[in-house]
């Protein structure tokens, strides 16, 4: 008898999470606990106890101002229902296209927590290249990638992670000013592209733009790393158009808006 109490159980927590998956699908931007209830009918209690293992399993995501959006984990099992692939086979041919375009090693990024982790890499065939080790991690607000993806998340975002991280310093470039890393992902995030000015190595720079999935929201990220001697901002272009074929190719439909061009 117990024993089929608890299968009922667990299959009455499916078909809740389940629920609640489907709510949030529903709205484009995060949504408050009082929303999903409403929703789904789940009292608060049940509904909180549910999503918080939901972002456990990186299903659902919570941002700073405590609502609940669909996490990484959905787009990354997604891709691969459609077509059999994911977004590292979707990026890969573009990744070595860009790499053979601009000589440079080429760098496939997600975001988990207060990190970038690199999930592929595309190396030119030379002996001085910047290397990337696949599933290698870092902080944020020291790569390229990551400030983008911290203004993505917006002003209370990068407040909430200065506090929790303290921005430590990497290199001397290293942005550790609240106030300054604020107007930094700001204006990276409207240019549509960021630089990584020596920030987490020195003699190292960084291209980075964000990649978008079908519903808009961000997927990972794409950059270019190189010495910095031989970086040079005029490939920001190069970079902008691979990054946008990978985001179309996940079902992304950009809006028809200029980057801005580096001066």
């Amino acid at each position: 008898m117990s024993a089929a109490i608890d299968a009922g159980s667990r299959i009455q927590v499916i078909d809740r999470a389940a629920s609640l998956l489907d709510a949030l699908a529903r709205y484009p931007e995060p949504v408050s606990l009082k929303v999903l209830g409403a929703e789904t009918g789940l009292h608060p209690s049940t509904a909180h106890r549910i999503l918080a293992s939901l972002i456990q399993n990186r299903f659902v995501e919570k941002d700073a101002g405590g609502r609940y959006r669909l996490g990484l984990r959905l787009l990354q099992l997604g891709v691969r229902l459609h077509g059999d692939v994911d977004m590292r086979a979707i990026a890969r041919p573009l990744m070595e296209a860009l790499r053979d375009e601009l000589g440079e090693s080429v760098n496939l990024t997600i975001r988990e927590g207060d990190e970038v982790v690199y999930i592929d890499k595309a190396t030119p065939n030379r002996m001085v290249h910047v290397q990337q080790l696949v599933g290698s991690r870092a902080p944020l607000h020291v790569t390229a990638v990551g400030k983008l993806m911290l203004g993505a998340g917006g002003e209370d975002g990068i407040r909430a992670y200065a506090q929790r991280t303290n921005l430590p310093a990497y290199t001397r470039n290293t942005i550790t000013a609240l106030t300054g890393l604020i107007d930094a992902c700001t204006a990276d995030l409207a240019n549509g592209y960021a630089l990584d000015n020596q920030e987490a190595e020195l003699d190292v720079g960084c291209i980075g733009v964000l990649l978008y999935d079908s519903t808009g929201r961000v997927a990972g990220g794409l950059s270019v790393s190189a010495p910095i001697e031989r970086r040079r901002l005029e490939w920001v272009d190069n970079v902008v158009a691979a990054g946008r074929q990978i985001s179309e190719q996940l079902g992304w439909q950009r809006a028809e808006t200029a980057t801005p061009r580096p001066d």
